[in-house]
């Protein structure tokens, strides 16, 4: 078996599907909204890079029909899978999904859970607490499970326990609870893998660098139509100042993304970053050069709408790139005269060249919504 078989397990809208889409890296999982779940059946998500598949299962319903209907779903998987000579369907690990947002059903969760999967006595349990958006919550959640476990006879196989915010969750117009746990889950469910089919560190650690880059891309793309929302106001926008708080927590997102250690000198190194974006030359130099913009008649709240999404977007490109070289080891939050030069230099290169085409293709009927998507397109977020 070149991959191992990961069997994902849990209540009906708890968020198994956007779980999956964030670590495959794909979004071949479908998710929505609804009181019924949206899995029918056991599917099987994998790509070319992940280090695993992921087995998908029917989420429990709120009803004890449907609940049966589940636990037999996964049952019939345990058959198939205990059939000689068909190694590609063997349980490797397993991911309760718990929702961090309904603490008090996680012992009665846990005990369906379990019931479901008695049948894999020995296989190594990995407890994910979905939503944790609610960072002082996080560790009250994990004690939680670990005693809600303790009471059930599939204790012995429960290996961590990892909170997870598998998309990036808007708190406010300025705020954000950016993607965690994700990169975290990925090591340890390769960890407790056998030997044989675990992937090589080297691989793991390629794959968490490319999934960083793309759950930092949408959480770019998460800012930059906040951004134009805030900035859509009839206000003068002659030095960037209005955005100093969104550009903060889109930065501080993204650095929580990089795993950057959350300290005073990285404070310091993020405040460089936005000052550039804000208040420093580079920025009004930009400001400027779109406003000189000939044949420009758009309406103050459009154009600010349009500068205040592509400095995001701006800030949002440089920053990424800013954390990822500190994750590769290449810098480190110290070396502030190298961000400022690197932020800057995003402000001035071909940025105005992009404010062009966006504002070529908006009129007065442009609403927030066709704005954003289009400053998202042009910066491919």
């Amino acid at each position: 078996m070149d991959k191992g078989n990961v069997l994902v397990i849990g209540n009906s809208g708890v968020g198994k599907s956007t779980l999956i889409n964030a670590v495959i890296g794909e979004q071949r999982a479908e998710t929505s909204w609804g009181t019924t779940g949206t899995t029918k059946k056991l599917n099987i998500y994998e790509s070319e890079e992940a280090p695993f598949r992921v087995i998908d299962t029917v989420g429990f319903e709120p009803s004890l029909i449907k609940e049966f209907r589940a636990i037999n779903a996964v049952k019939k998987w345990s058959k198939e899978a205990a059939k000689k000579g068909d190694p590609e369907k063997k349980i490797n690990i397993i991911w309760f999904c718990v929702d961090g947002t309904s603490r008090k059903l996680f012992e009665k969760t846990i005990k369906d859970l379990s019931m479901a999967t008695k049948i894999w006595e020995s296989v190594p349990i990995i407890v994910v607490i979905t939503k944790s958006y609610s960072i002082p919550e996080r560790q009250e959640n994990i004690e939680m499970v670990h005693n809600a476990f303790a009471k059930q006879k599939t204790s012995k196989n429960l290996k961590a326990v990892i909170p997870v915010v598998a998309s990036t969750y808007v708190l406010n117009e300025t705020a954000f609870a950016p993607p965690e746990g994700i990169t975290e889950l990925i090591s340890c469910t390769n960890e407790y893998m056998p030997e044989g089919i675990k992937a090589a560190d080297t691989d793991i650690f390629s794959f968490k660098l490319k999934r960083k880059n793309v759950l930092s891309q949408g959480m770019i793309g998460t800012a930059t139509s906040a951004g134009v929302v805030v900035g859509a106001v009839s206000i003068p926008f002659s030095d960037g100042i209005v955005l100093s708080a969104l550009e903060m927590g889109e930065v501080t997102a993204l650095s929580k993304i990089y795993d950057i250690k959350q300290d005073e000198k990285t404070k310091k190194f993020i405040n460089s970053i936005i000052e550039v974006g804000t208040v420093g030359a580079a920025a009004k130099t930009l400001i400027s050069g779109i406003k000189m913009i000939p044949g420009l008649n758009i309406a103050g709240a459009g154009l600010n709408a349009v500068i205040a999404g592509v400095f995001v977007a701006t800030l949002g490109e440089a920053s990424k790139y800013l954390f990822e070289q500190i994750y590769l080891g290449n810098k480190t939050v110290e070396d502030i005269d190298w961000a400022t030069k690197i932020t800057e230099s995003k402000f001035a290169n071909d940025t105005l060249e992009k404010c062009k085409k966006i504002l070529e293709n908006i009129n007065e009927s442009s609403d927030n919504k066709s704005i954003a998507n289009m400053i998202k397109a042009i910066f491919n977020l």
